[in-house]
This record gives C-alpha cells, sequence and structure tokens, in this order.
C-alpha cells in the first residue's frame, strides 16, 4: 500500500484512478476514516468485507460528490428528504432510501434500499469529484477499521488497524484528525416519516426545524439493517465500564469539569459535546496503546449530540 501525505490534485487524482481501477483508496471523512471501494465493482466491494471481516448482509453506504447525483442511486425520494439532503450535505448525514437498479444486493445487503451520503471533509470531496470525472458513479466507505473495533479518526489508526490486510496498489490518503469524529447520522426516509437509525451529529431538532416533519421516535422494530446497528460496536480491546468511580491504574474519560482521582490515567479532558465525541474514540485507542485493561467513562447527559456519544459507548462497552 502507499501512503499519501498532503494530497496534491495529482495525488487525488491517482487516488480516484485506483478506485476505478479496483483498488481501495481509504480517505478521511469529517466523521472517521473511511475504506473506499468503487461502489460499483462487485470484486472491489468484496474486498472491503474481506479485510474488515465484515458480514456481508451488513449494507454499505455510498458516497456521492453531491446531491446531483442522488437519483443514480435512488428513486422515489420523498420531499422531506430532498430538504434534508439540500439543508445539511455535504455534512454527517445518511439517508436511507428506495434503492434505484444501480445499487446492487452486494452492497444493499440484499435490502431494496440504500444509504447514500455526501461527505463534507474537502479531501473527500475532490476524490468523489475526480471518481466522478472519470466515469465512477459511487464509492462506498465504510470506517476504515475491523468490523465491531474502534473506528478511525486519524490515518495512523487506518495504518495501524488494517495496514497488513491491504493490497501493494491500494493507498491511503491523509487528510488530518477528523473533525465530528462519530459516524454520520443515518436517517430512514423510505416512510411517512423519517426515523434516526443511527444517531449522529444531524439530531431530531435539526430534522424536524429543516424540514417541518415530525421524526418518528418511537420505533417498534426496525427491519431495515444499518451500519452501526448491533448492540456490540465501537469497541476497545479494554473493558468499557460507565459511571463508575475508577481505581488506580484504569483509563478515565469525562467532561473536562469531572476531576482525575489519584492514580487514575485521565486519557482526555473535553470541554463540551462536541470535543467530546471528536476524542471519543481517540481516547479507547490511546487505552489500547497503553496496554490499559479498563476504561472507565462518565457519559455526558442531555439531548441531541448527547444522544450519539452515548449510543456509541453503550455499544463500546458489550
Amino acid at each position: 500500500m502507499e501512503i499519501i501525505s498532503n494530497p496534491t490534485h495529482d495525488e487525488i487524482k491517482k487516488a480516484a484512478k485506483a478506485l476505478k481501477d479496483g483498488h481501495l483508496v481509504a480517505f478521511p471523512t469529517e466523521t472517521v476514516y473511511g475504506l473506499g471501494g468503487d461502489a460499483t465493482n462487485e470484486k472491489a466491494v468484496s474486498r472491503i468485507y474481506s479485510v474488515k471481516g465484515r458480514p456481508t448482509d451488513h449494507p454499505l453506504i455510498v458516497h456521492i460528490s453531491s446531491i446531483d447525483q442522488l437519483e443514480k442511486w435512488a428513486i422515489d425520494i420523498s420531499d422531506y428528504a430532498l430538504q434534508l439532503a439540500k439543508k445539511f450535505w455535504p455534512g454527517p448525514m445518511t439517508l436511507i432510501l428506495k434503492r434505484s437498479d444501480l445499487a446492487k444486493d452486494f452492497i444493499t445487503g440484499a435490502q431494496d434500499n440504500v444509504g447514500i451520503r455526501v461527505p463534507a471533509h474537502p479531501v473527500a470531496l475532490r476524490l468523489l469529484t475526480e471518481f466522478e470525472i472519470i466515469g465512477g458513479l459511487g464509492v462506498v466507505a465504510p470506517s476504515a477499521n475491523i468490523f465491531g473495533a474502534v473506528s478511525p479518526t486519524t490515518l495512523d489508526a487506518v495504518r495501524i488497524e488494517i495496514g497488513d490486510f491491504l493490497e501493494p496498489k491500494d493507498l491511503l490518503v491523509e487528510g488530518g484528525d477528523c473533525r465530528v469524529g462519530i459516524e454520520s447520522s443515518i436517517i430512514d426516509c423510505t416512510g411517512q416519516l423519517p426515523k434516526i437509525l443511527r444517531p449522529g451529529a444531524v439530531t431530531i431538532t435539526m430534522i424536524e426545524d429543516s424540514t417541518g416533519v415530525n421524526v418518528l421516535r418511537k420505533i417498534e422494530q426496525n427491519s431495515i439493517r444499518v451500519s452501526g446497528s448491533l448492540k456490540s460496536h465501537y469497541s476497545p480491546k479494554a473493558k468499557i465500564v460507565i459511571d463508575k468511580k475508577p481505581k488506580p491504574g484504569d483509563g478515565f474519560l469525562a467532561l473536562s469539569n469531572i476531576p482525575t482521582p489519584i492514580g487514575v490515567i485521565r486519557l482526555a479532558s473535553p470541554d463540551n459535546l462536541d470535543e467530546y465525541a471528536r476524542v471519543l474514540y481517540k481516547s479507547f485507542r490511546l487505552a489500547d496503546s497503553k496496554k490499559l485493561s479498563k476504561i472507565v467513562v462518565i457519559i455526558p447527559q442531555g439531548d441531541e449530540n448527547a444522544i450519539a456519544i452515548r449510543d456509541r459507548i453503550y455499544k463500546a462497552s458489550h
């Protein structure tokens, strides 16, 4: 594999051609780093599943460069879904829509819907644009890590996590630390009302304020499989313990107004919820690099962004 730091225009074009030729390219988004492959190339997509150890019925999200590409991948798009796309793309939001004929079973997990996103990171947008210029239609890009493990928010985390499983013509593209730090909100837009299937930076209030449509808050049973929907996910090697008093030698993550007990290893001290989300996975990886056996996490309270953070922590603790 080749690592591209501070990618130039020519290097972005090289990465786009690598995708078109069927190779894998890890690249940054504003949420986490993704492991990208041509969404229309079944062999490339199969390699993503293999590298990650991901179940093949677990669907992938298609990344496109702009809303202009949406109707290639989806049909019967509701008015509120279009409103969301216009408001929050590029950004940390995935829409679940009825799939077009372009979206094959090997990316949808044989479901009749497909997840679509326009990422906000400038490197990702440049890469997707160049890929489309040379005839590409979309890039699937799940988090660039082993399935169920901590998502990477730096290129070095990608290299450590999956570097040994990549081939010589695969690429890793540098783009700095991820600004958001947790995965996109996933919103089911296949019904009369939107449903949040995975919480993220785009919240219930934001959805309702931008569309005038109520979010369906009570979901009796979710029949749609989406990324991050399993009870156990995002897990470090260390055991996660929630809202307990840490003991000497434990790792500790909490908001900055909560003091660190003597002998406890402070992993991060975020000042607010945005920073908490940004450092969450880095803290988990730091604990593993220090070979800690336990991480005590004091979860943030409240609605909106706190919901997404709690979702990741609870799943990591299973």
